[in-house]
This record gives structure tokens, C-alpha cells and sequence, in this order.
């Protein structure tokens, strides 16, 4: 990048999209009138970037792609509809209205995201406005679930642990309400709120922090409280660390530039792990998270959409350049960062009883899919338990769901539900399945190479064979798979990991940091399961047998020399 961009970030001429943006008034466009449009099922496809700030995006059902195509037939459009909620915290009315929106508009299944959001597939475009018009009645929202904006903001999802857990989740809140984007284009569009009659309101009253055309690329805030990384940090754009002294919430370790997208085939992409910057004091997050936010909304490229995301602004200027705009933006500057320890990123589950004497069960729920199958009536379960539960839901950022919030007079007729429908709290499936996560891919991401969510269950079933032979059925090791390299399950922190490459064929990694503190590198690139097998047979039988004490998979295949520690992402291609 020239000396003149990094002064002028913005002098560029800029992409499409941002043109797109700067065209729609604050996120109106032409939205209302195409969803009116009964002659297709699709949008156009202005309309649907734009869509993506309202939380969703158009996709088709790919698996009858090539059968409609034969008959003539525009393909199986339909809709992803993202519903947030800070924390991942919701009430039992807000689960039961999800429950009813996925069985009477969507596919019948709910999915529960790697951002403690919910997810719903197979939404008709007629059927939109009915759908987000229930979500909002029921107090959630899906506005600023996707787009160029701040996204959900992550934290542990029970609050009630200590009493710490509950400051870090009302911060975490905090956050999210002050960013949320200000224009009234949602209202109007989706509930049929008032219509602004002057359409050139003041940018400053219309979006006082983004702007007219919003941030260049999403934006992702994640808090974590130590000793469990659990919404990894690491990855995310902005990142608070819980300080935790003598019992109480001292403060926030800042850290910056984490994100996991990258594209294959280009080196000038790569996932990057956020550094820590500094501290500020829990009056301060709020400020903080907004100043990030604007430094990256005035220097994010707004021309090439792979390099607009907040990581490249920072490695392209220097994280001293970035802590000094900060500082000048803020009028002070932050304390020296103080000592954290993590020692994991995944659940802990079964039963827990809480700081506030209420009861927390932790289920395991497969790659975040909640539906009933054969036997398994998930789905059905969760809606009887939501029928007589007084207290909440609280989806994990590892896709698994926390009925929280239990009273000692409810504990028993919950017990007798989860047995009833033999609901799972992972002690029946192995330690490499609790710690998997796959994302939607196939059939509906329009991104997907490769398959995800429907196949990682199958491959886990031939690789834990090996673990059982090598004695490791109960090791934790974190496992990842994405149909694309964009990183929504997080797959380029894991110990072992499968991007997609190709219908059946994957880049396999090895050596991510098992807190999620440390990139893994590519060790063979696109192979289909035979050859996975065959080169994970031997890593784990020699980790298995030379391993030191308390060592990790992950640790391990970088001592041993089957691939190279990645600190930076700057060196992951390398």
C-alpha cells in the first residue's frame, strides 16, 4: 500500500459496494418494493447486499440446482434469517417464538451460530416481513445480524457463574446497544414503522458513528473471562480479556485485529490473532469499543473488500499507529495490559450451580443444529422443557445451548424432561465430538466448496476409531471444519482443522493453540478421506506414545516438527 493511501485511506476509488451503500439512504433502498415482487422468489442482487444488514441473505437450495435447472425452473430461492441477542441470552417466550417462526416459516430446524446467535434456514422472500415482525415483537431483533456493522457482541453465556460473569455480560450489552446502527430503514421496511419524510437527514443524526456508508467490513467484538477463552478472543476484531483480581472485575486487557476470513490462492489474505494493546478500567469499554470502531470506519480500505477487514488496517500501519490514533481519540491512554492465564475455549457440561443459587445444564448440541431426528427429538425436547422453564436459554459460542437459570423446585421436572427425551449433556459422545464445530455449508451457503455440518459427524466416526486404538478417547482435542475458507466456525484455531477446497476435498491443518491462542499451518493441501485418515493415523499414534505430560495435540505436532508455530498471520502462508 502507498504512503498516500496510508494517509488517505479513503482517497481510493471505492468498491461496488460501497457505492451500493452510499445509495441506499441509510439501508432503505429499493428493499420494500422488492420484496413486493411475486413474480420471482429472488432479489436482485443490489438488494440483497444491502439485505445483509437487515440479518439476512438470499441463497438457494444447491442440493436441487441442477434438477430445477433441467426443468426450467429458477433455482430453490430462499432466505437465511440471523437473530441476535448480546450474550446469546434469551427468555423461554423468545426460545418458544423461535421454535414456532422455524416450524411455520423456515426449514423446521434452528440452527445456533459460533456467535451465540440463532440462525434460520429456508425462509420464502414472502414470508420475511411476517417473519421479522414476529422476532421483534418477541424483543429480539435481526438488524445489524449481518452487514458492514458491528455484529453481535460475544461473552460467556452464564452470567451467574460469579458474579464477575454477570458485570462482563452487562458490559457486553452495553456494547452492543451503542453500536447498533441508528437508521429507521428497519422499522419502516420490516414494521411498518413511520417513513421519514425528508430522505437527506443529517449523517450525524442518521448514523453518529458509522456514518452514510457504514464500516468497510463487519466488525466483530468478543469478551472473555479467564480461565475459559470459550468465545476466542483471539479472533476477533476487538477483544476485552476479563481482569479478575481479589474476586472483582478490575478491568478489561484490550485487544485488536484478530479475524479469521481469508481467500485460498491468495497470500495477500490470511487469518490474523488479535494483540494485546493495553487496560482500561469497566467505565471505559464502551468508549473504547466505539473509538476502535471509527478508526476503522475513516481507515478500512474501502476499495478491495478482501483487504477492508480491521486486521489488514492494523498490520498495514502498525499496531503503535493504531494505539496512538486511539489514544488521541480518546484523550487518555491505556494502562499497561496485566496478567491473564487461559486454559481452554470449549463448555463445560452437565449441571452447575450458580453464584446466585439457580442451576445451569449444559447440552451438547452437534454443530448447533437443533431439530429432532429418528429417535432424537431435540427439537420437541427443548420446547417441552421451554414450556416449564422459568428461567432462560443461553446459546455458547460453541454452538451448544445452556438452559440457565434453573430454580431448585423446577431442577427436578427439567432432570425429568432431559431424560424423557434423552437430551445430551455430551457425556455419551466422545471428548473429539464436544470439541467439533462445523458450519452450515451445504446445501445453502452459497460460499461452500465443500460439505461441513452434514459430513463432519461421518469423518469424526472414522477418525475415532484411531483414538480408541491409541487410548486418547477421552483427550480433548479441538476439531474444525468449514466448507470455505471465510472462518465461520473459527477452523484456523483449532488443533486440527478441514477447510473446503473442493466437493470432497480439503485443506487439512494442524497445530492450533488449544486456548485458541495460536494459528495452526496448512500441512496437506486438498485431499479427500482416505488421505485424511492416512495422515492422522500415524500423528496420533506417535503423539499417543511420545507426548510429555499435560501436552496438546496442538503443542505436540509443532515440537514434533509436522508443521510450524504461526503467531502471526503474516506468516501463515509462509
Amino acid at each position: 500500500m502507498s504512503d498516500n493511501n496510508l494517509l488517505s485511506p479513503n482517497s481510493a476509488p471505492h468498491s461496488d459496494v460501497e457505492e451500493i451503500k452510499r445509495r441506499t439512504n441509510y439501508l432503505r433502498g429499493n428493499l420494500a418494493e422488492t420484496l413486493e415482487d411475486v413474480i420471482t422468489a429472488s432479489i436482485p442482487e443490489d438488494e440483497n447486499r444491502l439485505m445483509k444488514f437487515h440479518g439476512s441473505y438470499m441463497q438457494d437450495d444447491r442440493d436441487l440446482r441442477n434438477e430445477r435447472h433441467k426443468q426450467k425452473l429458477e433455482p430453490a430461492y430462499q432466505f437465511m434469517l440471523r437473530v441476535r441477542a448480546a450474550g446469546g441470552v434469551v427468555t423461554t417466550d423468545q426460545w418458544l417464538m423461535m421454535d414456532r417462526i422455524a416450524q411455520k416459516y423456515a426449514n423446521g430446524t434452528i440452527r445456533l451460530t459460533t456467535r451465540q446467535s440463532f440462525q434460520l434456514h429456508g425462509v420464502l422472500k414472502w414470508n420475511m416481513k411476517k417473519t421479522i415482525k414476529e422476532v421483534n415483537e418477541a424483543l429480539l431483533s435481526t438488524l445489524a445480524a449481518c452487514g458492514d456493522v458491528n455484529r453481535n457482541v460475544m461473552c460467556n453465556p452464564n452470567p451467574y457463574q460469579s458474579e464477575v460473569h454477570s458485570e462482563v455480560y452487562e458490559w457486553a450489552t452495553r456494547i452492543s446497544t451503542h453500536l447498533d446502527p441508528r437508521t429507521r430503514a428497519y422499522h419502516e421496511i420490516w414494521l411498518d414503522g413511520e417513513k421519514v419524510v425528508d430522505s437527506q437527514d443529517s449523517e450525524a443524526e442518521q448514523e453518529p458513528i458509522y456514518g452514510k456508508v457504514y464500516l468497510p467490513r463487519k466488525f466483530k467484538i468478543g469478551m472473555a473471562v479467564p480461565p475459559s477463552n470459550d468465545v476466542d478472543v483471539f479472533s476477533q476484531d476487538l477483544g476485552f480479556i476479563a481482569i479478575i483480581e481479589e474476586g472483582r472485575l478490575k478491568g478489561f486487557n484490550v485487544t485488536v485485529g484478530g479475524g479469521m476470513g481469508m481467500t485460498h490462492g491468495d497470500p495477500l489474505t490470511y487469518p490474523q490473532v488479535a494483540q494485546v494493546i493495553g487496560f482500561c478500567t469497566p467505565e471505559q469499554v464502551v468508549e473504547v469499543a466505539e473509538k476502535t470502531v471509527t478508526i476503522q470506519r475513516d481507515y478500512g480500505d474501502r476499495a478491495v473488500r478482501k483487504h477492508a477487514r480491521f486486521k489488514y488496517t492494523i498490520d498495514d500501519r502498525g499496531i503503535e499507529w493504531f494505539v496512538k490514533e486511539l489514544s488521541s481519540r480518546l484523550g487518555w491512554e491505556l494502562e499497561a495490559a496485566r496478567p491473564y492465564y487461559f486454559e481452554h475455549n470449549g463448555d463445560r457440561y452437565g449441571w452447575v450451580k450458580g453464584s446466585n443459587g439457580k442451576w445451569h445444564y449444559t447440552l451438547f448440541i452437534q454443530n448447533g443444529r437443533v431439530k429432532d431426528e429418528g429417535d432424537y427429538l431435540l427439537m420437541t425436547g427443548l420446547r417441552e422443557v421451554a414450556k416449564v422453564h422459568t428461567g432462560d436459554f443461553r446459546l455458547t459460542a460453541n454452538q451448544n445451548l445452556v438452559i440457565g437459570n434453573v430454580s431448585s423446585q423446577k431442577k427436578k421436572k427439567i432432570e425429568d424432561l432431559i431424560k424423557e427425551y434423552g437430551l445430551s449433556d455430551g457425556v455419551h459422545h466422545t471428548a473429539l465430538q464436544r470439541n467439533s464445530m462445523a458450519c452450515v455449508s451445504l446445501p445453502t451457503c452459497g460460499m461452500a466448496m465443500a460439505e461441513a455440518e452434514r459430513y463432519l459427524p461421518e469423518l469424526l466416526n472414522k477418525i475415532e476409531p484411531m483414538l480408541n486404538e491409541a487410548g486418547l478417547r477421552e483427550d480433548d482435542i479441538v476439531i474444525r471444519m468449514t466448507g470455505c475458507p471465510n472462518g465461520c466456525a473459527r477452523p484456523m484455531l483449532a488443533e486440527i482443522a478441514f477447510i473446503g477446497k473442493a466437493p470432497g476435498k480439503y485443506n487439512l491443518y494442524l497445530g492450533g493453540g488449544f486456548a485458541g491462542n495460536r494459528l495452526n499451518k496448512l500441512y496437506k493441501e486438498n485431499i479427500g478421506e482416505t488421505e485424511i485418515l492416512e495422515s492422522l493415523r500415524p500423528i496420533i499414534f506417535q503423539y499417543a506414545k511420545e507426548r510429555h505430560e499435560g501436552e496438546h495435540f496442538g503443542d505436540f505436532v509443532i515440537r514434533a516438527g509436522h508443521v510450524k508455530e504461526v503467531r502471526s498471520g503474516q506468516d501463515f502462508h509462509s
